[in-house]
């Protein structure tokens, strides 16, 4: 764990500047029940409009989701997200949770995420690809080539 908040780690690996968090989380699972659940927040500036994150219950089987990254900013402060992910601060502890809530056919999951590491978190993958730079680099004459004809094979 690293820094004085606990359940915390944030974690740099060195290939492209990718960036990690892990985050002790909560499940919720009814008005004063909690389920222990560890997230893995994953940040990789060649895929710079989304979030991975690995959701893990102990003994447990493991979830990946990918997040749009501006959606997880923008559910820190106000509501966020339509369908399947949002994402919204919590009134309670004074704005220190923000809720998410996953849903895939007729299941769905809430959880309480710590928001000031996530949005420290946040603001780092936005120090690697900043907001509305995250398709300067892409090759659009070949991405439409791609698009077209489908993808070409070297010779």
């Amino acid at each position: 764990m690293s820094g004085n908040q606990p359940g915390v780690q944030d974690r740099r690996t060195a290939p492209h500047g990718r960036r990690r968090l892990s985050l002790d989380i909560k499940r919720v699972l009814g008005v004063s029940a909690r389920q222990a659940v560890r997230a893995e927040f994953r940040y990789d500036p060649a895929l710079p409009l989304t979030v991975s994150v690995e959701l893990r219950v102990e003994d447990g089987p493991r979830v990946l989701w990918r997040i749009g990254r501006d959606l997880l900013r923008q559910g820190l402060y106000t509501m966020s997200g339509l369908g399947d992910v949002q994402m919204w601060p919590s009134s309670l502890e004074g704005g220190a949770t923000a809720r998410l809530q996953l849903a895939s056919g007729d299941m769905a999951a809430l959880f309480e995420l710590p928001v000031p590491p996530l949005a420290a978190w946040l603001e780092h993958t936005y120090a690697l690809v900043p907001a509305g730079q995250e398709l300067a680099g892409v090759d659009w004459d070949a991405t439409a080539t791609d698009l077209l004809h489908g993808p070409t094979c070297p010779e």
